[in-house]
């Protein structure tokens, strides 16, 4: 499979200023950032709060600019010429955590969904009618004539969820970007809306960018995972080889603190490889350094990522068993 989406040394930075005369900081959001996606892949980006995984989402559709590097979608750099940004967001649709913040209240669900095809002048008033009925059905929202006339409102979480998935997919991408798209709903949800997502990226080859905290659901869904840690990729490779035999202590932490659904863990302690965080010097040698269990002198240098097994990449001195 040829990539269809490549991201290279991408950076953005955020200053933060001190009220009242207080310290400057910088905050490295995606610090050198750099993978690939291949057509019909299903590529995850994990990490906790505040890793960067959101704003890695807006710079590669152009709704932020990046301070450096460059962004190519099938093959071609993705710069800031009108053609090249009408490209990606066409090709290239997003998917958000909240469904109720992410569409209008005041609109009906037939207007959400065609309004992508309307911005981008696709077909006349009937044709779009039929779009909209049509992707409506996909996600299994019926009877879509009803539904078309219906305020968000009137619409539960995962409804309201699944009317997001179809106005994404109105388009017909080539890449579904999706933030986070199950954590707003209940458990018994959550299943449903990522065998649907399955279902719909297997029929229709879509290549998605899955970013998520849970993994456990980044398993189920993805088939390549990239471990995000302060803006910086720390591990990547198969999903399975990465979750199974992670070679990051990150990694390796964000795998201990999964909730397993077994009885008996019920008074068993946890224990998470990680310490308490140090007083250290971030811009300066591995950034997880400050919070690692393992860490050596060799860690005041910035470790690259490196091949561990077949396409499985860590940024670690360590070697772990």
């Amino acid at each position: 499979m040829s990539d269809i989406l490549k991201v290279e040394h991408l950076k953005k930075y955020f200053t933060k200023k001190g009220m009242f005369g207080g310290k400057t900081t910088t905050v490295k959001a995606a610090d050198d950032v750099s993978f690939s996606v291949k057509k019909g892949e299903v590529f995850v980006l994990a990490g906790e709060s505040g890793s960067g995984k959101s704003t890695i989402a807006k710079l590669i559709l152009k709704s932020i600019e990046s301070d450096s590097g460059k962004i190519f979608f099938e093959e071609q750099e993705i710069d800031n010429k009108k053609e090249n940004l009408t490209k990606i967001r066409m090709n290239c649709q997003m998917i958000h955590q909240d469904p109720y913040d992410s569409i209008n209240p005041r609109m009906k669900i037939g207007d959400i969904v065609s309004e992508p095809l309307e911005i981008h002048k696709i077909g006349d008033k009937e044709d779009r009618s039929k779009r909209v009925i049509e992707v409506l059905q996909e996600v299994k929202l019926e009877p879509a004539e009803d539904i078309v006339k219906r305020y968000p409102h009137m619409l539960s979480g995962g409804q309201r969820q699944r009317v997001v998935l179809a106005r994404a997919l109105a388009l017909k991408p080539k890449i579904i970007l999706a933030d986070e798209p199950v954590s707003m709903l209940d458990v018994s949800i959550r299943a449903e809306m990522l065998e649907l997502m399955q279902e719909l990226q297997k029929k229709y080859n879509i290549s998605f960018i899955y970013i998520t905290h849970d993994l456990a659901t980044a398993r189920y869904f993805g088939q390549r995972i990239g471990i995000l840690y302060m803006g910086k990729i720390v591990e990547i490779g198969p999903i399975d080889q990465v979750l199974v035999k992670p070679r990051h202590p990150y990694t390796q932490a964000l795998i201990d603190a999964i909730s397993e659904p077994d009885p008996n863990n019920l008074h068993k302690e946890r224990k998470i490889r990680i310490n308490e965080p140090k007083e250290v010097d971030m811009n300066q040698g591995c950034k997880f350094r400050a919070r690692c269990p393992y860490v050596i002198d060799k860690c005041i240098k910035e470790p690259e990522l490196k091949m561990t097994s077949e396409g499985h990449y860590s940024a670690c001195f360590v070697k772990l068993d």
